[in-house]
């Protein structure tokens, strides 16, 4: 791994975007704080000081798009969820990607694919987690709950301990997970699903879709059932 050290930037994810060609595969970009943090679906990611992770890895896995790169988000958020269990925590995942703890969002997670005509370039894999932000700061993100390790555990962690034995610990199965795909984690991903056998409603790009949440399919999709039709998702987000 090589790591990038940044004091302020718009985001880590556009920053990676921009120097994709000149960053090798593997590098990590760390930044103090970002202007212009941003979630799936076109959200914005408050940066709530400094104490907290603002990351994205650059990843370059081979010369041709796979479909099993679209599950690096939610492989990550299991990843994510293993670490918070280590501080004694009970980590949820809300499907697609994001991490919650005791029903508020802790982490949150935007992978973007570069692709140069039919060329795959890379991927950014970004996250932002929430470290040391304390009562006040949490209460800056207005729609909807959050919370920080800091608040969880009632102490302050450092911030590169936690990323190191974050990205060792999703290295560790990094290149299994290319060979299999959602599969090598499904299981794990199902034991943190905080969503299944409930009554959702998933915003997609241009409409709400609702439903009972009846499971996660074997690629990572959603499969909700409304008046006893089934019907996949392979984008949204639970509201």
């Amino acid at each position: 791994m090589n790591f990038l050290y940044l004091d302020e930037v718009d985001s880590t994810n556009l920053y990676g975007k921009r120097n994709l060609d000149s960053l090798a595969d593997k590098t990590v970009i760390v930044a103090k704080h970002q202007t212009a943090g941003r979630g799936r679906l076109c959200r914005s990611w408050l940066d709530l000081g400094n104490q907290n992770l603002f990351v994205s890895l650059i990843l370059k896995p081979g010369y041709e798009f796979n479909e099993k790169f679209a599950n690096l988000t939610q492989y990550l958020s299991v990843k994510l969820c293993k670490i918070f269990e280590e501080y004694g925590l009970v980590a949820q995942i809300k499907w697609p990607n994001d991490v919650l703890i005791n029903g508020k969002k802790i982490a949150g997670i935007l992978s973007e694919t570069v692709m140069q005509g039919n060329s795959f370039r890379g991927l950014i894999l970004g996250f932002g987690v929430n470290i040391s932000a304390d009562f006040d700061e949490v209460k800056q993100v207005k729609d909807k709950e959050v919370t920080s390790l800091y608040l969880e555990i009632g102490k302050n962690i450092d911030c590169n301990e936690f990323l190191n034995n974050l990205l060792n610990t999703f290295f560790e199965d990094y290149n299994r997970f290319l060979e299999k795909g959602f599969s090598l984690i499904k299981h794990d991903y199902l034991a943190h699903a905080m969503f299944l056998d409930k009554e959702i409603a998933v915003q997609t790009f241009n409409e709400t879709k609702e439903g009972i949440a009846k499971s996660v399919n074997n690629s990572g999709a959603l499969v909700l059932e409304k008046n006893n039709e089934e019907f996949v998702l392979t984008i949204g987000d639970i509201l």
